[in-house]
């Protein structure tokens, strides 16, 4: 059995559809197919989850919405039109959208109900085409598949009593069509993963199902070894472990969701990203090991992202003063503010966060706490800070990596503000200026792909 999940590319139009149904035909084997809302079909094309979210924000600003409400309803019509399907879902769409705003829910509970209504609908107007080609096909509902979430709207949990219910799913005959993004409290109230979360509903099925195989289907042929807006025709990865899909992922790869790759690997369900606009292409291949063969490249990939700052303290004998950094912590935890990282000498140490946390106001009652209750010699922020990310589960055990990172830096004369390699078996991480992210990232690929 495989589990396949097509994303808002691959549902964009009924065009797209029609691919996604010869995808379906082509192997038996996928058998349950989750969808996610219709995303865009052009460069300034708007996603439907945006649609229903401006719905929503007109609804709860007691402004007029029917003409929001006609975007969505238009949008679809002309998937089912396109489609040759009967106008029937586009009746209970309007009917659906009124009865959530009717309803005597809090408004939180309408907004999550609402922004739900692409990914239901886009699952029974796939459901209903592939029933059309003759296809044994039927929607249902994540209520009904077994997906039972903690009660964390915007950021739901899938609940481990849910794994046994989903099992079942297996006993099912022909293909099964379930939205994804959102599921049902114990109680029956409907929540939402956070944006994105289809991944994580094709990852919680495939885990539960204990498919052979999740497929991911989207737009691009595999997952790269660098970001191809840096990089012309960068070279593809034909395999990924779970760690190094998670170091790439945190460092600005886009392809997965955050938390979509949990429950396919607490299961050890091999994952394969493929494009629904090449089908026959093998795509990338993300398994829980692989065979490192000596003399190969341990580097698969390298990943950039901008937005850090950090924040550096200094104060003489800090190594002895018991508690420090818990402190430091403490700090930035009644703050709100969550780190990244926390490289540190003896009588120094920085915090890596991310700069949106930390606002002006923010960086003053830190600042104002840290040498009020630390007593630094010295405290200070620096903001404008990239991370890069070299990955490859190879790397410890191969000879000169830093060495090669740090001399393609040095040749395409890039500082190195920071650099942290201890911390992870998979993973060398340096911080650097925004400014020369291209320039280190493009010397980069060229030392270990070129």
């Amino acid at each position: 059995m495989k589990v396949a999940k097509f994303g808002g590319s691959s549902v964009a139009d009924a065009e797209q559809l029609e691919k996604v149904a010869r995808i379906i035909q082509s192997d038996k084997e996928r058998r349950i197919i989750v969808v996610s809302a219709p995303g865009k079909r052009f460069a300034n094309d708007v996603k439907v989850t945006d649609l229903l979210i401006n719905l929503g924000e007109s609804y709860k600003e007691n402004r007029q919405y029917e003409r929001e409400l006609s975007l969505v309803v238009e949008r679809f019509r002309s998937i089912v039109t396109d489609l040759n399907l009967s106008d029937q879902v586009i009746d209970k769409i309007e009917t659906e959208i009124k009865n959530i705003f009717a309803s005597s829910e809090a408004i939180y509970s309408k907004l999550e109900a609402l922004k739900a209504v692409g990914e239901d609908t886009l699952a029974q107007i796939l459901s209903e085409y592939l029933t059309s080609l003759g296809m044994n096909a039927r929607y249902l509902n994540p209520k009904d598949a077994g997906l039972i979430l903690s009660d964390q709207p915007g950021g739901a949990q899938i609940l481990e009593e849910s794994f046994d219910k989903i099992y079942r799913l297996r006993e099912y005959d022909g293909i099964l069509v379930i939205p994804g993004f959102f599921g049902y409290t114990s109680t029956g109230k409907l929540v939402t993963f956070s944006r994105g979360g289809s991944d994580i509903t094709g990852s919680i099925i495939a885990a539960g199902v204990k498919a052979n195989l999740y497929e991911n289907f989207t737009d691009v042929d595999s997952v790269y070894c660098v970001n191809p807006t840096i990089v012309n025709n960068p070279k593809e990865i034909a395999t990924l472990t779970y760690k190094e899909m998670r170091e790439l992922s945190y460092a600005g790869f886009s392809v997965f969701h955050a938390e979509a790759l949990i429950p396919a690997v607490r299961a050890e369900i091999p994952v394969c990203i493929k494009n629904t606009n090449n089908p026959n292409c093998p795509g990338t291949m993300i398994v829980a090991k692989k065979e490192i063969q000596t003399g190969e490249n341990p580097v698969v990939g390298i990943a950039s992202d901008e937005g850090f700052m950090s924040l550096y303290i200094s104060k003489y004998l800090m190594n002895r003063e018991i508690g420090f950094g818990r402190r430091l912590l403490h700090i930035l935890e009644d703050e709100g503010i969550s780190y990244e990282h926390t490289p540190s000498g003896i009588d120094d140490m920085s915090v890596i966060m991310r700069a949106n946390q930390m606002d002006e106001r923010k960086e003053r009652n830190v600042i104002k706490r840290i040498k009020a209750e630390l007593k630094p010699d010295q405290v200070h922020v620096a903001r404008g800070l990239a991370l890069i990310m070299i990955v490859g589960e190879g790397m410890q055990r191969q000879i000169g990596t830093a060495y090669i990172a740090t001399k393609a830096l040095k040749d395409a004369n890039v500082n190195i503000e920071m650099i942290n390699q201890g911390s992870s078996e998979v993973s060398l991480m340096f911080g650097i200026k925004e400014e020369a992210v291209n320039a280190a990232v493009k010397s980069l690929y060229q030392a270990f792909f070129e």
